[in-house]
């Protein structure tokens, strides 16, 4: 951990430039830290929700029948325990799968974006203008050279060209911009892998 910035003001904190936040852990990285079975979410529940949570995750439209039925138990305890994981934030929403390029957005794009300054409050300035931006579909800060990943759609390459130059460029604090344009996907699984939390909760000791 470093303190790379002016942390006056700021009693018992520093800047940690892996994470480009405010840190209040003691000395030693976060990525130096061992985690214990307890720092898991996934060990909160039980086998069923992990089954329920799968499912759902792999087929958001089955009804509360049919999955109750893959995971083994009734429907009214299922329904219950699929309401108390939406409640609780493991499931954020249920959205359709929609093909972009059928809808006539045949460009995506992955921007790189570098900022002149890593301030939390230029950071989530750019957050907030990126969630304005109708043609940016996500947006990542990620640590090292580049500061945020955002993947973009667009009609076609002049729709892109006039948000890059028009939109994106100009805004303030934005220093660095480099594209690289997708020519075709090869995988896009949604969520996680829920093989690799069992395994690693299997032999968790």
């Amino acid at each position: 951990m470093s303190s790379e910035t002016d942390l006056t003001g700021v009693p018992g904190k520093e800047y940690c430039a892996c994470v480009k936040l405010y840190c209040v852990q003691p000395v030693g990285c976060y990525k130096n830290r061992k985690f214990t079975e307890d720092d898991m979410a996934g060990t909160r529940l039980d086998p069923i929700d992990r089954m329920i949570l799968a499912e759902l995750q792999s087929d958001g439209r089955m009804t509360n029948v049919e999955l109750a039925k893959r995971v083994g138990i009734s429907a009214p305890p299922c329904l219950r325990r699929v309401r108390t994981l939406e409640e609780q934030g493991y499931i954020k929403g249920y959205h359709a799968d929609v093909d972009a390029r059928e809808l006539g957005f045949e460009v995506q794009v992955f921007a790189m974006v570098g900022l002149a300054s890593q301030a939390e409050v230029d950071l989530s300035a750019f957050e907030e203008k990126c969630r304005s931006w109708p043609l940016v579909r996500e947006c990542h800060m990620l640590n090292g050279e580049v500061d945020f990943i955002l993947k973009c759609v667009a009609p076609d390459l002049s729709s892109f060209q006039s948000f890059l130059t028009g939109q994106l460029l100009t805004t303030p604090n934005v220093e660095s911009v480099k594209t690289s344009l997708v020519i075709r996907g090869a995988k896009d699984d949604p969520g996680v892998p829920f093989d690799v939390l069992e395994a690693r909760l299997s032999t968790a000791p």
